[in-house]
């Protein structure tokens, strides 16, 4: 399902919580991807642009932390 169908879908949803839940449900069951998940957030304001930068910038760091060789001792 594209982002396209999933807010055809969400218009009949009346309650944003409720439509929340939907999707949240949708990507946990594969039905949707992380993309279409974050493309919807982010339309509906349901994202916190703040929270967010922080979030993908500890990621980052985290990740390249996680890749980086670290020394070993030798005996």
């Amino acid at each position: 399902m594209n982002s396209e169908e999933l807010n055809w879908l969400l218009v009949t949803i009346q309650d944003a919580r409720i439509a929340e839940r939907f999707v949240t449900a949708q990507y946990e069951h594969g039905r949707i991807s992380s993309h279409v998940m974050a493309d919807v957030a982010r339309e509906r304001g349901w994202i916190n642009s703040t929270a967010n930068q922080l979030l993908n910038t500890a990621t980052r760091y985290l990740t390249e932390f996680a890749t980086t060789e670290l020394p070993v001792a030798s005996t």
